[in-house]
């Protein structure tokens, strides 16, 4: 059948299964819009802002494994979406963003709102196309999600011009093209098994791989015959649930006390899908000193990029845990005993007495059970990833490679619509101003949300490195707001609480997801914290893991 380029927009979209798009719409995509209007079968999500709705895409596939889809128009609306698209590349996560531009003979004028998208893009994308002749729009849609969704997961741009959008062309429905895995070396997962049965002492990182390729369960199952610990990095957070006996929490900078020194301890290093960044292997060139080190990841070009390695194999993590488990044999529990003597060192990092600790401990123990919970980046993200529980993969959201302060809100719509429930928002006051604009978004779309605002007016993670290595000098991270966040909320539409007491933590929080559930509609609580709490324990960038922990032991 014969069709224009945005009708064949539409209908490869629901080739793929897509279901929900976020976006903006504007001059050089009417056309799209238009069609997407007369189609009716795609759930459009309007943003306050292009960055909401590339945040928004990128939360909903993190929460659903699926691709998100954001449009945006060209120029500024384009460029809107690259803070987005650069936070979905580096934390690997599928994602396809569709601009328009102008006609093929406006292109290179320096036209109204035209713009070089894809030039733009090209460091932050695993690919992108400028779409010039109507012929190759459906195959180039269908290689987008392919390449998004296939391999190391990523952000894809499409770029359709003007003329694109209104040429008409013979349209042919096609399933998605299916992903192929990759053939594992056995050979390598032999040499592999034959270092894990001989260890003592192994240790297993979880990260970011485990939980896009589906691997959780396998991951539980290589954990309990080998009796080991698991650690994760934030991205792996919820790749092994939080109260799992053999969980020992977050590894790195901001990690647990117990993770850390078992890994000092530990004689072989098991990397599952990670990537070993610099707020992991805080000293590259000591942190695997003297232990063996496997690393499993589906990316060539991570092997050895900041720790050598032993044996690196190219692999799914899935694939490669199916193929390994029978090769290995039982471990005793002699290993297990000891990493439990670690948890004792865990009364080291905990300043119990402080209110972001209370507020997201009861947070955790009150919030719906496995919904998620995304945080935005700073002192509350780590205080989050501490003490908010995570039951399962894809529950805890957030922006580990870029650290894109403002990503939480959008990406919490994002999730809502990919999984329909309730979602947690631990924001700090300095991200929340940066999106704030997006709780419009989430009072007209009907978004249950609970945001737990931490307000300490500072930019508390940067006035903490102030505190500790810049003698205090507290630069530009007093933020002097005067905004009242519970008025700024109501005048939104949404519900605004406030705590400012520990006794007051336990009934807010229960009146603001009553409120959420019943009435489908965000709740903002004003958390005061004072600006002095600090996320401990910090392992400055370049220490060792012992040294750090010797100073923690002797305070």
């Amino acid at each position: 059948m014969k069709l224009k380029g945005a009708e064949i927009l539409i209908n490869c979209l629901l080739e793929q299964g897509v279901d929900t798009i976020f976006g903006y719409p504007g001059g050089t995509v009417l056309d799209i819009y238009d069609a997407l209007y007369r189609n009716g079968k795609i759930n459009h999500i309007l943003t306050a802002h292009e960055q909401g709705a590339a945040h928004a895409a990128d939360g909903y596939a993190r929460a659903t494994g699926k691709v998100g889809v954001c449009f945006a128009t060209s120029g500024p609306g384009a460029t809107n979406l690259v803070t987005g698209i650069a936070t979905a590349f580096m934390d690997s996560v599928p994602l396809v963003a569709i601009t328009g531009n102008v006609g093929l003979n406006m292109l290179g004028r320096d036209s109204f709102q035209e713009i070089d998208i894809a030039g733009i893009t090209i460091p932050i994308t695993k690919h992108n196309y400028i779409v010039k002749d109507v012929s190759e729009l459906a195959e180039t849609i269908r290689r987008a999600f392919y390449i998004a969704n296939s391999g190391r997961k990523g952000p894809v741009l499409i770029d359709i011009l003007k003329n694109v959008q209104i040429a008409e062309c013979e349209y042919e429905p096609k399933e998605p093209y299916p992903l192929k895995e990759f053939a594992i070396d056995g050979g390598k997962v032999k040499e592999t098994a034959d270092i894990i049965n001989s260890a003592k002492k192994p240790l297993i990182i979880a990260g970011g791989g485990v939980i896009s390729s589906g691997a959780s369960p396998y991951l539980k199952e290589l954990a309990k015959k080998l009796n080991a610990p698991v650690t994760y990095t934030l991205m792996g957070k919820g790749a092994i649930p939080d109260g799992d006996p053999l969980c020992i929490g977050m590894l790195g900078m901001h990690g647990t006390f117990a993770a850390a020194k078992a890994l000092i301890a530990s004689d072989v290093i098991i990397a599952l899908g990670s990537r070993f960044s610099d707020r992991v292997a805080l000293n590259r060139d000591l942190f695997a000193n003297g232990k063996k080190v496997i690393h499993i990841d589906i990316d060539n070009a991570e092997f050895d990029k900041n720790v050598k390695t032993t044996v690196r194999v190219l692999a799914s993590v899935d694939s490669y845990i199916k193929a390994v488990l029978p090769l290995l044999g039982e471990h005793g529990s002699q290993w297990m005993d000891e990493v439990a003597t670690f948890e004792e060192g865990e009364k080291l990092k905990v300043d119990t007495s402080i209110m972001a600790y209370k507020i997201l401990k009861k947070a955790s123990a009150l919030a719906p059970k496995g919904n998620p919970v995304i945080a935005d980046v700073g002192q509350h993200q780590m205080w989050a990833a501490q003490y908010f529980a995570a039951e399962r993969p894809r529950q805890f959201l957030t922006s580990g490679g870029l650290g894109t302060m403002g990503y939480s809100m959008g990406a919490a719509i994002g999730a809502y619509f990919g999984t329909g429930k309730v979602c947690t928002v631990v924001v700090g006051d300095g991200c929340f101003n940066m999106n704030m604009n997006e709780l419009s978004t989430a009072v007209t779309q009907g978004v249950p949300l609970v945001i737990l605002l931490m307000n300490n007016s500072v930019l508390g993670m940067v006035r903490q490195w102030q505190k500790i290595f810049y003698a205090r000098r507290f630069s530009q991270t007093t933020l002097k707001k005067k905004t009242d966040y519970v008025k700024f909320a109501e005048s939104f539409g949404a519900k605004g609480l406030r705590i400012q007491s520990e006794d007051e933590i336990e009934s807010v929080l229960k009146e603001a997801y009553a409120y959420a559930q019943k009435n489908s509609a965000p709740v903002l609580i004003d958390c005061h914290i004072s600006c002095d709490e600090n996320v401990l324990p910090m392992i400055k960038p370049g220490q060792t893991y012992d040294t750090q922990l010797e100073r923690m032991e002797e305070n």
